[in-house]
Order: structure tokens, then sequence, then C-alpha cells
């Protein structure tokens, strides 16, 4: 019996939307007015999270917000470690941050490293009033290298090592899914 990569859907399409539905109903819930609130995805998976997410609050009833993409690329920790070229996406932010409710949208909370450099990223855009986060999935606080918690989270779920937690999402010409992939020895 040799090693296979084991695959767990813990959110499927039907899942996700309403995952993301609950996210905009329980931001809404807590701030009311959206005069100054922006979201901002991280490239790739937060970035397509965060226009679905304008979306869902958009079907409550309010205007949409205005939705940017940020690219974390340069400002990450490690980036001398992934390659010699590292591959460099656009940002996309057409409007000042200045006194602005971010809400930052990422796929997974792993080790806080992404968040980290997002934060990074937004301050050179200007001097926001105020930064939350949402995320699809948080692999949970024991996971965690920096000391980042997430506003609002759909799903919790702890792995084990040697697992990671991937998004696929239809944007990115993927079945939307979330699924927890790692070795194992099937039988």
């Amino acid at each position: 019996m040799g090693k296979r990569r084991r695959k767990r859907v813990i959110l499927d399409k039907k899942g996700i939307e309403e995952a993301l539905k609950g996210i905009a109903r329980e931001f809404l819930s807590r701030h009311g007015s959206l005069k100054d609130l922006v979201l901002v995805g991280i490239r790739t998976g937060g970035a397509f999270l965060a226009n679905r997410l304008c979306d869902e609050i958009a079907k409550e009833g309010v205007q949409k917000p205005l939705t940017g993409v940020l690219d974390i690329n340069l400002y990450r920790d490690d980036w001398t470690r992934i390659g010699p070229n590292p591959k460099l996406g656009s940002t996309e932010i057409p409007f000042s941050l200045d006194d602005k409710i971010i809400l930052l949208v990422d796929d997974v909370l792993f080790t806080g490293r992404t968040v980290r450099a997002a934060l990074d990223a937004l301050m050179d855009f200007g001097r926001p009033k105020k930064i939350e986060l949402a995320v699809l999935v948080d692999r949970g606080e024991e996971q965690r290298e920096l000391p980042i918690k997430a506003d609002y989270v759909a799903e919790e779920w702890l792995t084990s090592p040697g697992e990671t937690i991937n998004v696929y999402l239809k944007e990115e010409g993927f079945r939307d899914q979330v699924v927890v992939e790692g070795q194992g020895t099937l039988g």
C-alpha cells in the first residue's frame, strides 16, 4: 500500500454561499451604517471572496461597498524563500483608505503571516479608521505564529501536521469547494 493524498470536502458550493451570507449579515448587524466601509481582498482567493461578499452585502438592501484587491507578495517575510523571481500580481485600490473601515478578506487564516503582510501593505495606501478581518476558514489559534485573530469566520477547522486546506473557486476554473488535503495511507 502506498501513500496517497487524502481529500475531505469541508465546504461545498452551497456551504460557501451560506458562509458568505452569514458573514455579510454579521457584519451589517455590527455596523449598521456602511458609509465608510470598503472591502479589500487579499489576492487571489480573498479577492474573489471579497467580490462575492460585496454582492451578499448588497442583497441585504444596502449600497454595494467599494471593493479593492491587495497583492502582498512584496510584503511577505518569506519572499526570498519562495524563489528568485516571486510572482507579483497587481494591487487595485482606486480609492483612498483614509478614515475608512476596511473589511480585509482572505480565504484561509493559518499562521497569520499573510494577514501581517496585508496590514503592512494597507498602511502604504492610507490611514484607515479601522481594519477588520473576515476569513472563510480559520485553521485554529494553535497554528498561529503571530497574534492575529479574525473578526468574522465562516468555518474553523483544526488540521494535523501534513494537512493543508485548499480553497477552490469557480473564478479560477474550479468547482467551488474547500478541501482538507493531506498525506495518508489508503488501503
